[in-house]
């Protein structure tokens, strides 16, 4: 399923802006002492003018928030930004040492205001990658990942708008710096900018990021295998360019005292736990659906110890130009790095025939269920403990969602396969699904009795209950079935019986 865009902008979050800055200040002072600077790469006099900087007021209000309520002004000054040019030529030396890829060409460096990054993400609501977004956003609450009245395009302003510390705009092939940021962020900030400047140059981020994106055109048709096993593939780059930016970003603040991710493993942890949790201020962040803050920390966070892990197996050039060389397919890959490290293979899920299968609906959204959308759905309906311990199981997923030909106004019918390493964890979905009824529907009665009861909890230390066979309840929305069959899940949602009855066939037929 689509994870939140980046509007084409490789963006740094507040969060680990902020939390490795604390470091530095903190933990790793206390450790080794007064952090010295001229370990660093040597200044190289800028050759950009800082009149191109733009002003701009500290609003750090979340949405809707009495403007009364804002903290006191915090502004870059123009001798500040001076500054920070000049530091830009000093960082690319060292992002450009640390990933093993060469500068080709200077960075172009901008300050830019917060209404201005507001208009740049507003602009680009409008690309088609974010209108694939827009237009999962009814499957996403069909799912119960978002609230039913939820508006997506103003939240996610909203959130980037607070959570964004700096960004690179590869159609510009412009840093941009922002001027609310305090002067003490912003150096890690560069860091991981920079990296993603160094990456442009080396392979052409735009059209590395495309390989990995189908357009809209290629939704309408009914997908192959392939087709859904390759869907994640954007999810899975994104997480490889921002994890290498966060892993520099780290190492920049560990450098000056002689320290680097090799020999604090316990920092990558704290750094993602931050993220996880989000600044004090960041007051949006807090308050969005996990789906939203898990989506936008998802390339950061998993990213990074993807990139870590790499490093740890085959060093420098495996990390950073290897991986860029041969990216991953699939967040599983990018969650689990010893998956794509032993070049694991998931045979392809079969498909149904869904034109002739679908033949009285309208196909409305299409797309994989990756290990990545199993481990939110499974953290917000059973908590992140059985998430964690359930999502490494996942073994393939895909949606169809459609409306019936005879009324659009009809609730959105939707076809959900899951497929898990074995009968045990399957049964386990199922039932973690089953229970997500309660809270998606205003009503959900189960009918009939099933072909197949709950059994008794495999490991009752985890608490964890099983669904076998097939269930079927009545909602508001019409009906739904949930199918267990050895390691398969069928998920049947507003769909009439006659088309339910021929995916089950399709399905659980010969594999």
């Amino acid at each position: 399923m689509k994870k939140l865009a980046s509007f084409a902008v490789l963006l740094t979050l507040l969060g680990s802006a902020a939390w490795a800055q604390t470091q530095s200040d903190s933990k790793v002072q206390d450790n080794q002492g007064q952090a010295d600077k001229s370990v660093r790469p040597t200044q190289v006099p800028s050759t950009q003018d800082p009149s191109t900087q733009a002003p701009s007021e500290r609003d750090q209000k979340p949405a809707g928030e009495d403007a009364g309520a804002t903290k006191p002004e915090v502004k870059i000054t123009p001798r500040e930004a001076e500054e920070l040019f000049h530091s830009v030529d000093e960082i690319l030396v060292f992002d450009s040492k640390q990933t093993g890829l060469p500068i080709k060409k200077q960075v172009k460096r901008r300050l830019t205001s917060r209404d201005e990054v507001s208009g740049y993400l507003t602009k680009h609501m409008k690309d088609e990658d974010v209108q694939r977004l827009q237009r999962s956003e009814l499957v996403l609450k069909k799912f119960g990942l978002l609230p039913r009245d939820f508006d997506l395009e103003k939240l996610l302003v909203a959130l980037l708008r607070e959570q964004v510390a700096g960004y690179y705009d590869p159609k510009t092939k412009t840093v941009n710096l922002l001027d609310w940021v305090p002067m003490e962020e912003q150096e890690p900030v560069m860091a991981h900018e920079l990296t993603h400047a160094l990456q442009d140059q080396a392979i052409g981020l735009e059209k590395w990021m495309k390989k990995g994106e189908r357009d809209l055109g290629e939704i309408r048709k009914d997908p192959t295998p392939a087709d859904i096993e390759n869907d994640e593939m954007d999810n899975a780059r994104e997480a490889v360019i921002e994890g290498q930016a966060e892993t520099v970003m780290l190492e920049y603040e560990l450098a000056p005292v002689g320290r680097s991710i090799a020999d604090s493993p316990d920092l990558v942890e704290s750094m993602e736990s931050q993220m996880a949790n989000g600044t004090d201020d960041s007051r949006v962040f807090k308050d969005a659906p996990i789906f939203l803050k898990e989506s936008l920390t998802f390339p950061y966070s998993y990213g990074m110890k993807f990139v870590v892990k790499l490093m740890e197996r085959g060093g420098k050039e495996k990390a950073f130009a290897g991986v860029l060389a041969n990216p991953p397919h699939t967040t599983r890959q990018i969650m689990q790095p010893e998956t794509y490290l032993s070049g694991e293979k998931i045979e392809l899920m079969r498909v149904p025939e869904f034109k002739r299968d679908f033949k009285d609906y309208v196909k409305f959204d299409i797309g994989a269920m990756g290990e990545f959308d199993v481990a939110v759905l499974v953290e917000q309906y059973a908590g992140k403990e059985l998430s964690k311990r359930l999502y490494p199981e996942w073994r393939g997923g895909y949606y169809y969602a459609a409306r019936p030909k005879s009324d659009a106004a009809a609730p959105l019918g939707l076809m959900y396969v899951s497929r898990w390493s074995s009968a045990e964890k399957a049964s386990e979905f199922a039932e973690i699904y089953a229970r997500s009824l309660a809270q998606r529907y205003k009503k959900a009665e189960e009918v009939g009795s099933p072909s197949s009861g709950q059994s008794a909890p495999e490991h009752p230390e985890y608490k964890v209950e099983v669904l076998t066979g097939r269930h079927a309840w009545t909602t508001e929305e019409g009906t739904v079935v949930i199918e267990e069959q050895g390691d398969t899940v069928l998920v049947s949602e507003s769909l009439d019986s006659a088309t339910t009855e021929t995916l089950e066939r399709e399905v659980f037929g010969a594999k």
